[in-house]
């Protein structure tokens, strides 16, 4: 007897124990539980991606602008043309007169409010501008050209409970959860009615989630159907009800909901879902409209309204029918609301495939002052200097000249890159990675190198020209033949593309026609070391080996590296480093970075004015003189180079308002069969012609004066010599001999020929 009740009473104590146990385990389980909540929804960390938006189109009396591109800006934006203006969003062309009702927006220096403009066109410029406030300049809001993602993709744009309209709040919950309001995170009634149809089912196949319970599966949960899950996330509802309120449970449903999917990146929360679906605010949506939304949170895949619209349709009247049954919408506005379309936007191609190439570059300038992690997460904006309009015209004229290109053998794998600068600021406008303008992958604008050839030859010449008493335009150089032995005894004997000898020509004629014997010999004569700094002092930071090969071009850089090097050249020897990002601006509108324009000088003023009057001459007499009748009537200053075999086609080129390099090649580093004229020129004159606006104005500095010389000798010449050209010459250095040539010779040399 005394055993059994031995037995009974540790069998007793065991049930104790454990019962104890279980009850500690779900002490500690609801207390972790109950952190995890309180602590972490308080503070609402969602992943946040950041916004990459291009420059604002800055508009004001004086502007060149043609409609065209106006419209072309518009329709980037999103704008819809209409006959009546009423809307931000909204505009209306009539004729040369425009129309535009600009929505609000956060820009780095200010909150812009929406306003009314109206613009005349005239003759290609802005020949009148009507603003609130008549302010002088007016700002479009910038375009979206990509963003920074956190790692699972999820992109939203966080809102408030104010920012969404009544009739939305009341419309989801009543579809989603008509007892919101009256629960405390779990619905019995609901879970009696899912346990039934269960039951019926024979399996798990109808839940019973409120919008508490569903905010905490997306918000903290796996999406799988357990039985440990469900009581999971049962319990955190109720916590979450203790902690929260109704209204900041329902602005947290809001911003976590799933409701659709642009490519790899998931459309989360309804403000970011007004934009992708509709190109509005959620406060500027109609009642279909928002509908619409509601319907898409039982399935944004299955009711895709731009792949299955009539399914759309047809969820979205339910949608509509379920509100008025729940006396949350009248029935008259619910039913005037179904007769209308689903009112969506052209569908936009995924955000993070739009501008790669340009991303690219933001992505690595970002990485001097940001964390992966912050960019990611923390729903900054970020500004750049991207110009959409340059942008698109670089992609067609690459595509173009590509595929008229791919039509021989030897460029059957032609590929290339664009990049666009200004002069001035160092203002990277477009990227162009290659001819798939909308592939993220190998970005050759930035990470392909290859030889440059004669687009170094500038940095030869400008060694030479800053030793002024030595060197000017009119010295005269050999041509001739030239070989020289090497440190370890084997010789370079470099050839020109036209295989001739072309004897002593004066220094100018040596670079705009790119003669490589002058310049090897040249390079020879000033020493590589030199050179090697002048390259440096030009903005290039790759390692460069000294060998004579260089002073043509035996360097491999990457067309960004080029772009930088003739930045220099073009902004006048001021050394500007190329800037993608203007500002990196926070959630809350203040701005955390600003990326000022930094100058060096470099170079002396008359260096590089003589330097670019001889860059000039390239375009009109020299290697790329095709573009006197390719860009008539319109100076720019460049340089062609072509490398071994033909296997790289570049120009680098530049006006008083935009710069830029174009590149062409194969992959594989096999002759494309183009010269630098024959293949990047066309690329480049296709982009000036469409989008440069100011010619190149070279005004000689107070040191330099222009002089006459003969063309032939570089001897100083009268104006009215045969063969008298006229060159720039730092003050000092002018040729001391001067040709006389009197008009009575010139009646008496035509005499005796007339005679003869």
């Amino acid at each position: 007897m005394l055993h059994k009740y031995t037995t009974i009473h540790k069998y007793i104590s065991k049930r104790w124990a454990a019962l104890l146990i279980l009850i500690m385990v779900a002490v500690g389980t609801l207390i972790y539980l109950d952190s995890i909540v309180n602590s972490t929804f308080k503070d609402k960390q969602w992943s946040v991606a950041s916004t990459v938006y291009a420059r604002p189109l800055e508009i004001y009396e004086g502007l060149p602008l043609t409609l065209a591109d106006l419209r072309e800006e518009m329709t980037l934006l999103g704008y819809h043309f209409v006959s009546n203006v009423n809307k931000p969003g909204e505009a209306l062309i009539e004729r040369n007169k425009v129309t535009i009702f600009i929505p609000q927006f956060q820009f780095s220096d200010e909150l812009a409010a929406a306003q009314k403009i109206k613009i005349t066109l005239t003759n290609g410029f802005v020949s009148a501008l009507e603003s609130k406030g008549n302010k002088a300049l007016v700002r479009l809001q910038p375009l979206v050209i990509g963003g920074i993602y956190p790692s699972h993709n999820e992109d939203r744009i966080l809102i408030q409970l104010d920012e969404v309209p009544v009739s939305l709040q009341e419309i989801l919950v009543a579809v989603e959860d008509k007892d919101f309001y009256d629960h405390y995170g779990i619905s019995l009634r609901g879970i009696g009615r899912a346990v039934i149809a269960n039951i019926k089912q024979g399996g798990f196949s109808q839940g019973a989630s409120t919008l508490t319970q569903q905010l905490i599966k997306n918000y903290y949960l796996t999406p799988e159907q357990t039985l440990i899950r469900k009581a999971q996330e049962a319990l955190m509802a109720i916590l979450l009800e203790l902690h929260a309120s109704k209204a900041q449970i329902l602005e947290g449903y809001m911003n976590e909901v799933y409701l659709g999917q642009d490519g790899p990146r998931a459309i989360h929360g309804f403000g970011l879902a007004s934009q992708y679906y509709f190109k509005k605010n959620l406060m500027d949506l109609s009642l279909s409209q928002q509908a619409l939304l509601v319907a898409l949170v039982r399935g944004a895949s299955y009711y895709n309204p731009w792949r299955n619209p009539e399914r759309a349709l047809k969820r979205r009247n339910l949608v509509l029918d379920i509100a008025v049954r729940e006396n949350r919408l009248d029935a008259n506005v619910a039913e005037s609301a179904k007769q209308t379309p689903l009112g969506i936007g052209d569908r936009s191609t995924s955000k993070t495939k739009r501008y790669p190439a340009y991303l690219d570059l933001v992505r690595k300038q970002l990485q001097n002052d940001y964390k992966t992690e912050d960019l990611s997460s923390n729903g900054l904006s970020i500004f750049t200097h991207f110009n959409p309009l340059i942008q698109e015209t670089a992609e067609a004229s690459l595509v173009k000249v590509i595929a008229k290109q791919k039509k021989s053998d030897a460029s059957a794998n032609l590929q290339g890159a664009v990049i666009v600068t200004q002069p001035n600021t160092g203002a990277v406008t477009a990227i162009v990675g290659g001819s798939d303008t909308q592939y993220a992958g190998f970005n050759r604008a930035i990470d392909a190198r290859r030889q440059i050839g004669s687009l170094m030859k500038p940095a030869v010449y400008l060694t030479a020209l800053e030793k002024s008493e030595q060197y000017t335009l009119a010295t005269p150089i050999s041509d001739a033949a030239y070989e020289q032995t090497l440190e370890n005894g084997d010789s370079w004997s470099p050839k020109n593309y036209d295989l001739k000898d072309h004897g002593d020509v004066l220094l100018y004629k040596a670079l705009a026609h790119s003669y490589n014997q002058a310049t090897a010999r040249l390079g020879n004569e000033l020493g590589l070391d030199n050179i090697l700094s002048t390259i440096k002092r030009l903005g290039v930071d790759s390692d460069i080996p000294a060998v004579p090969a260089i002073t043509l071009g035996a360097a491999e850089l990457s067309p960004l590296d080029v772009a930088q090097m003739y930045q220099t050249i073009s902004s006048g020897g001021f050394y500007t480093p190329l800037l993608a990002i203007s500002s990196v601006v926070d959630a809350r509108g203040e701005v955390l970075t600003s990326y000022p324009i930094d100058i060096q000088k470099r170079f002396n003023s008359s260096s590089i004015y003589t330097l670019r009057h001889a860059l000039q001459a390239v375009t009109h007499e020299g290697s790329a003189k095709a573009l006197q009748w390719l860009l008539p009537d319109f100076a720019v200053a460049g340089k062609t180079g072509t490398t071994n075999d033909l296997r790289d086609s570049w120009f680098a080129g530049f006006s008083d308002d935009m710069q830029a390099v174009v590149w062409l090649g194969r992959d594989d580093n096999k002759t494309t069969g183009l010269t630098g004229s024959s293949g990047a020129l066309r690329v480049w004159t296709d982009i000036f012609k469409a989008r440069a606006q100011q010619p190149l104005q070279n005004f000689p500095p107070k040191n330099v004066t222009l002089s006459w010389v003969d063309g032939e000798s570089g001897v100083g010449s009268e104006d009215r010599c045969d063969n008298a050209i006229q060159l720039p010459f730092v003050s000092g250095t002018e040729p001391e001999e001067v040709i006389r040539c009197s008009t009575t010779d010139k009646v008496m040399d035509w005499f005796r020929n007339f005679t003869d």
